[in-house]
């Protein structure tokens, strides 16, 4: 029986994610995952790819988000008083603009002092209105498409099957940064095949393969970028139409509900078999 594994959610894009023992699911996601977003001078997104130094800091999340709290190695803890008003500052994901309500100059000091480069924070409006795409539309905050990404175990021991086939080291599964984390399926990437998942009272529609970055690259306690592993290994075997390399699947919210760890994962949907 496939169950709930871990479920984590990243308040912060791009930063340390936080373990939770069960979490509400809304349209856009887990409670709080990708809530807010670090942006530069020019209002563009940050991220691991260009900041590996971003996992180092670690998001905590007060109550219903009035307060969060940034904290990073050499650096004062700071709280931040969540601003769900305000003017509206134009940021760019990925080339597509949005609006994020600024957090202050606090916090925009904090991350211009540990990225050592302008940065600000900013969170998402009350009215964000995003359509993701995929085989499953749905909505989501600022992940970087679907609204949650899910993982298995039985994917990630093959991974480190052929690691250690090469003479390389296990990598461990917040290198892909997951929201869900499945145990007790047979099949590695058996997440690829499933196209309606329910889990607890919630109901989740296939979106896309998760085509990986470089961000697997980085080492997610240090913010070190210690390459070319896993990318190098998975290319050998988890190349998909275009050249790009998969781990793992995004999924689109069907039915919002709630999620605990331990719960039985129950795919009423696979894909049709190819032919």
């Amino acid at each position: 029986m496939a169950r709930v594994a871990s479920l984590l959610h990243y308040p912060i894009k791009g930063c340390a994610g936080t373990a939770a023992c069960e979490s509400a699911l809304t349209a856009a996601g887990l409670a709080h995952d990708r809530s807010f977003m670090i942006v530069d001078a020019d209002g563009v997104f940050r991220s691991q790819r260009r900041d590996p130094r971003l996992a180092q800091i670690r998001p905590e999340v007060d109550g219903d988000l009035d307060l969060l709290t940034l904290r990073a190695p050499g650096m004062d803890a700071l709280p931040v008083e969540v601003r769900t008003e305000g003017p509206r500052n134009a940021v760019d994901l990925f080339g597509v603009p949005y609006a994020g309500i600024d957090q202050g100059e606090r916090a925009a000091e904090w991350l211009t002092a540990l990225l050592a480069a302008p940065s600000r924070l900013v969170r998402v409006p009350p009215d964000h209105d995003r359509v993701t795409g995929g085989e499953t539309p749905g909505t989501a905050g600022y992940a970087d498409s679907s609204a949650l990404l899910m993982t298995s175990v039985a994917s990630l021991d093959l991974l480190h099957a052929r690691l250690v086939e090469l003479g390389g080291e296990p990598v461990p599964m917040n290198r892909f940064r997951p929201n869900i984390v499945v145990d007790g399926w047979d099949e590695p990437h058996t997440e690829d095949r499933a196209r309606q998942v329910a889990i607890g009272d919630a109901l989740l529609g296939y979106a896309k393969l998760a085509v990986r970055c470089a961000v697997t690259t980085v080492d997610q306690e240090t913010g070190v970028r210690v390459g070319p592993e896993p990318l190098r290994t998975l290319a050998g075997y988890r190349r998909a139409e275009g050249g790009g390399v998969t781990f793992g699947a995004k999924f689109a919210v069907l039915r919002p509900g709630k999620l605990s760890v331990g719960d039985e994962v129950l795919v009423e949907r696979w894909a049709q078999a190819e032919p």
